[in-house]
């Protein structure tokens, strides 16, 4: 269950009052999430229909001071109809408030499910909604720097230890030294950058259908190259969840739906192959990390790191280095 911090009722009725959207109805913890504490809050002013919202509460890997990016960067999205879900303020007119020494924040609550099993035509609209967004943030004026970014697997690894990684497979830390060298030495300069998701998983989009209703949790959101975005989405989507399944059908439907609304350069495109294996080393490095470090007892089970190191293999793989060349 992901409520680590428990918030009894009084409280929880006046959180929703300095909110001002009426009366506290229900409140449900949701146990989605590995990071905060959420719940699903509903609400009800006077005489008008219920109306649902979702609270959180920062846990200690949120810094509070990138709260003002997160939350300003949903109000802009939401005002540009991108479908993102939209902050409310309290009555100070503030995004976010403090409980207990924890910072709290109301967002709207969208309706849609998370798919399990993407189709084409929701890959296809799932590739829109990001180049639809990377279009609308590029009139967000505030910047973050990627703190997930390379430095950061390194770090990441280099604290698990060879030792470590080869404890999870006997081949990991070889990998992880030879991808690192490449990524390092590789990374491409000049591409467009602009504000990213940075971990658009399934689990963080709601759909109806094939239509995308809802783009959640942005907070890994930062300025950061575009492509790699694009990347990060592709290593989400277009597997297995054990990464032992490429589906090539989720991958080109992905990447038309990016460029109906956005298309790529002929050196984004160029630059994807290795993008895509940095995609695969960011969610590597931290649950191999996670992996190694959660506790036994711990409420969240850590995910399979060797998930994206099946990804990693299949983008470095000779084989698919014309996985993202444009088709005809």
């Amino acid at each position: 269950m992901a409520v680590y911090t428990r918030i009894g009722a009084e409280d929880m009725a006046a959180i929703v009052d300095a909110f001002d959207v009426g009366t506290l109805l229900s409140a449900k913890g949701i146990a989605e999430g590995v990071s905060n504490s959420n719940w699903l809050l509903e609400a009800q002013r006077g005489e008008e229909e219920p109306r649902r919202f979702i609270l959180t509460m920062y846990e200690e890997r949120t810094d509070v001071e990138d709260l003002p990016f997160f939350l300003d960067l949903l109000d802009h999205l939401a005002a540009n109809d991108c479908p993102v879900p939209r902050t409310i303020h309290d009555r100070e007119g503030a995004s976010h408030r403090f409980h207990e020494g924890k910072a709290l924040a109301l967002i709207e609550f969208l309706p849609g499910v998370s798919v399990t099993e993407p189709t084409a035509g929701q890959a296809r609209s799932v590739g829109a909604a990001l180049a639809k967004v990377h279009l609308a943030a590029a009139s967000f004026p505030a910047r973050r720097t990627n703190t997930m970014g390379l430095a950061r697997w390194n770090q990441l690894l280099t604290d698990c230890g060879e030792e470590g990684l080869n404890l999870i497979h006997p081949e990991l830390a070889r990998i992880v030294k030879r991808e690192l060298t490449s990524l390092t030495l590789g990374w491409p300069l000049g591409l467009p950058e602009g504000v990213v998701h940075a971990d658009l998983f399934p689990d963080n989009v709601l759909m109806l259908g094939e239509e995308v209703t809802g783009l959640i949790d942005f907070y890994f959101a930062c300025t950061d190259i575009l492509a790699y975005d694009v990347a990060v989405t592709h290593a989400a989507w277009c597997f297995s969840d054990d990464g032992t399944r490429f589906d090539p059908e989720i991958s080109r439907a992905l990447l038309e739906g990016y460029e109906s609304v956005r298309p790529l350069s002929d050196e984004e495109r160029a630059a994807l192959p290795l993008l895509a294996r940095a995609a695969s080393m960011r969610f590597l490095s931290t649950r191999a990390y996670d992996w190694m470090n959660t506790p036994e007892d711990a409420l969240v089970t850590p995910k399979d790191p060797l998930a994206f190191a099946r990804r990693l293999d299949f983008y470095a793989s000779p084989e698919n280095r014309d996985l993202f060349a444009k088709e005809g």
